[in-house]
């Protein structure tokens, strides 16, 4: 502060010397104390508007840390959701994967079953219950019994049925029938 008023009294010193000298006689108290007293009220709005903007600035810098606090939460929040989502995920695929091994396994027992079963008939008993099932069911036990006892099967048919199933037999499993390929 000191300084400033030192660089306002040679600034305006040199005017104070040469009104003198002009032999106009100018009271440099009176000019240097109202130039002091406007320095001094300027001072202190420049003093507040600086604490306000160093407020402004505090208030600023709490609020961005909180947004950053909060959006930090917020990506632990949403990692961890992401890492639920994909451990759920995981486990739905294993138990999905353990179903469909399961599945096969029963199907296969129960095709076993089923061959055994027909396996053990008369080839006439046999070919009238195959007869009376669906293409695709009669199919599918045809196919899980051996090559001799299938023909053995399929010559006691109607011809009609027999040749429907043969065709079937030689496309392979899976025999279900397309809702375009319905015929029965």
């Amino acid at each position: 502060m000191k300084r400033f008023y030192s660089l306002i009294l040679s600034t305006l010193a040199p005017f104070c010397l040469s009104a003198n000298e002009g032999n106009r006689v100018i009271d440099c108290n009176i000019i240097f104390e109202q130039r002091k007293g406007e320095i001094l009220r300027e001072l202190e709005k420049i003093d507040e508007q600086q604490q306000a903007l160093q407020a402004l600035q505090s208030a600023t810098q709490n609020v961005l840390d909180q947004k950053e606090q909060d959006l930090k939460k917020r990506e632990l929040a949403i990692a961890q959701t992401q890492e639920e989502i994909k451990e759920s995920q995981e486990k739905i695929e294993r138990l999905l994967k353990r179903n469909e091994d399961i599945l096969k396994e029963i199907k296969g027992i129960t095709q076993s079953k089923i061959g055994e079963t027909y396996a053990t008939m008369k080839d006439s008993k046999s070919a009238a219950i195959l007869q009376s099932l669906s293409d695709d069911e009669a199919a599918t036990i045809l196919f899980a019994l051996d090559t001799k006892i299938t023909s053995k099967i399929l010559s006691k048919m109607e011809p009609q049925k027999a040749a429907t199933l043969t065709t079937l037999l030689q496309k392979g499993p899976p025999f279900k029938k397309d809702s375009t390929d319905a015929t029965n």
